[in-house]
């Protein structure tokens, strides 16, 4: 078998190693450089923390299971000398700034529990001997020690090269210009910039260019970009132990809506630095940084930990989310196009859900039964129907 994959970040990636160690043979085809689009721009969350239960949370309690042992493999295949990739299972502190966000809050967590979560509802007070320089005047707080974090930039490195070692190929600067099909109307390759290339299977992985790459190929898919920004202050000793962040995160990430949302989210790196987020807001693929936005971030993150005010920021970065319609991954085959397939549309959760959208695409083309239900998941789900048009000629 033989199969390509568009896009070089890390649900590509993670895609093309869980192939490549199958035996497939998998070609990777980046029109940039590896690594250059989302997956560079994020902050390397692997949560479960902000998903209620359903089809999304269980994808992700699926990933969390993967990821102890990806990150074991890895260091394994690469040795002492890659890079560390960061996974820590640091745990998360998720916290309501007001009397009216306690309750939702803890009523969020207590659907959580009965669907698998580990959620302890915490006594704001106590909240304080998980973060000692939380704000005192928070009124509810839940720790979920599933929570963890990588370097998505280091993760997606190290899963190219365990992919190589499989037999991946890698190419850079190779864009898709259109799709091959053959006489019965099926899929079976792509012409680029430097090449035509032939193949039982072609999956779209480009994270929010993944309409674009579709469109190329014959077929409508409603991915969006989703703006999002990111403070970096100056390197420090650890003084945030947890990812934490507001409450008002969870909406923000369910939401739907084109104007700008922003919540607090603050988190220390392993090299001291603090990443301050975050805002969602679709605006196409302008890519300016907003001074209004960063301020905002920065002053909501002041209720979260006021000592930050005197942290210097060393700078601040933004990236873009592939936003889908109904808030769901699209993983699978395209019932409208034999021979294509997608890995798109996982928004901010992409760095978390790579490794289980790996593991699930080889399972389906092996014929192996997955270990989670991918109905959910399918282009060809009812709650994407609305938003899809037939196949383009």
């Amino acid at each position: 078998m033989k199969v390509i994959v568009i896009g070089g970040g890390i649900i590509g990636a993670a895609t093309a190693r869980s192939l490549a160690r199958r035996g497939i043979a998998t070609t990777v085809l980046e029109r940039g450089r590896n690594v250059g689009g989302t997956s560079s721009a994020g902050e390397g969350n692997l949560l479960l923390s902000d998903k209620g239960p359903g089809d999304e949370l269980r994808l992700t309690q699926y990933s969390s299971t993967l990821w102890p042992r990806v990150d074991a493999e890895l260091a394994d295949e690469l040795g002492p000398g890659f890079p560390s990739v960061e996974f820590e299972r640091k745990g998360g502190v998720v916290v309501a700034t007001t009397a009216e966000g306690a309750q939702p809050l803890l009523d969020f967590a207590a659907a959580q529990r009965s669907a698998g979560v580990i959620a302890h509802a915490v006594q704001p007070n106590d909240a304080r001997c998980l973060e000692p320089h939380l704000n005192p005047d928070i009124t509810a707080a839940v720790h979920y020690p599933e929570d963890a974090q990588v370097q998505p930039v280091i993760m997606t490195e190290a899963l190219i090269a365990s992919a190589m070692l499989s037999g991946a190929q890698f190419s850079e600067n190779e864009a898709v210009l259109a799709g091959i099909r053959n006489p019965q109307g099926a899929l079976v390759g792509v012409t680029t910039t430097k090449r035509a290339l032939y193949a039982d299977a072609v999956i779209v992985a480009s994270g929010p260019w993944s309409g674009e790459v579709a469109a190329l190929l014959g077929v409508n898919l409603p991915v969006r970009p989703r703006r999002g920004m990111v403070l970096v202050t100056s390197r420090m000793p650890h003084r945030i132990l947890h990812k934490v962040y507001d409450a008002d995160y969870v909406g923000a990430v369910g939401s739907g809506e084109a104007a700008l949302q922003t919540s607090s989210v603050v988190e220390t790196t392993a090299a001291g630095t603090v990443l301050i987020g975050s805002s969602r807001q679709q605006v196409g693929f302008d890519s300016r940084l907003d001074v209004a936005v960063l301020r905002e971030l920065a002053q909501k993150a002041l209720r979260l930990f006021p000592f930050l005010a005197g942290i210097p920021v060393m700078r601040s970065y933004g990236g873009f989310r592939p936003f889908m319609p109904d808030h769901l991954p699209v993983i699978g085959p395209d019932p409208r196009l034999p021979g294509l397939w997608h890995a798109t549309g996982h928004e901010g959760a992409g760095i978390g859900l790579s490794v289980a959208t790996g593991a699930l695409l080889a399972d389906l083309l092996t014929g192996v039964a997955p270990a989670i239900d991918v109905l959910p998941f399918s282009p060809s789900r009812a709650s994407l129907a609305p938003h899809l048009e037939q196949l383009v000629a």
